[in-house]
């Protein structure tokens, strides 16, 4: 087994200024499994993030120069920059198309984690219900609720006002609270 190379900081940018194999193996020795974590939780599938990881560190990379130690530490320069691409890739059409592509277990995984409290018959519910909104509702309940994007990203993603998102999420989670007679079916309202 390979040992693992750690530099300083200091050490570290100066190794990669260069570009210096040393520099290249410690940077991902160093960084590769907190990166591919911060990933993970943006994209939510492994293969994907294992290809931004990749990208990542080739942008790092090659957009070094770009890095001002005066601004900021370097982890926090690759973590924004990681952090960009994987949500850059949400949003690619490529994704988009992977998604689509993707077999029905890849979304019953998604829901048979924990913070999902949804039977297969609620989700069918759901479906259903969902055809009672308009698309831009659908959209943002999506992008909220499946993909897991933030209002602020929602919106970003939309190119709508962040108040435009509050207001059609809230319509169509009216719509759709119809469909819950138990309290535990508490997901969409929390």
């Amino acid at each position: 087994m390979k040992k693992r190379i750690s530099l300083s900081e200091e050490k570290l940018i100066e190794a990669i200024g260069i570009k210096s194999r040393i520099g290249a193996e410690a940077l991902y020795d160093m960084y590769s499994s907190t990166l591919y974590w911060a990933i993970l939780k943006i994209v939510k599938n492994r293969e994907i993030s294992e290809d931004v990881l990749q990208k990542s560190f080739i942008k790092i990379w090659y957009s070094f120069e770009k890095y001002n130690a005066k601004k900021g530490r370097l982890f926090t320069w690759m973590l924004c920059l990681t952090r960009n691409l994987a949500k850059d890739t949400l949003r690619s059409n490529q994704y988009r198309r992977y998604l689509a592509t993707e077999p029905i277990e890849y979304y019953n995984e998604k829901i048979e984690q924990p913070e999902y409290v949804f039977s297969m018959a609620d989700i069918q519910s759901i479906k259903l219900e969902m055809g009672n909104l308009n698309k831009s509702q659908r959209d943002i309940l999506d992008l909220i609720y499946f993909k897991g994007c933030t209002h602020t990203e929602a919106a970003d993603e939309l190119n709508v006002p962040l108040g435009t998102v509050k207001t059609r999420l809230g319509a169509g989670l009216h719509i759709l609270k119809g469909i819950y007679k138990e309290p535990s079916n508490t997901l969409l309202w929390h």
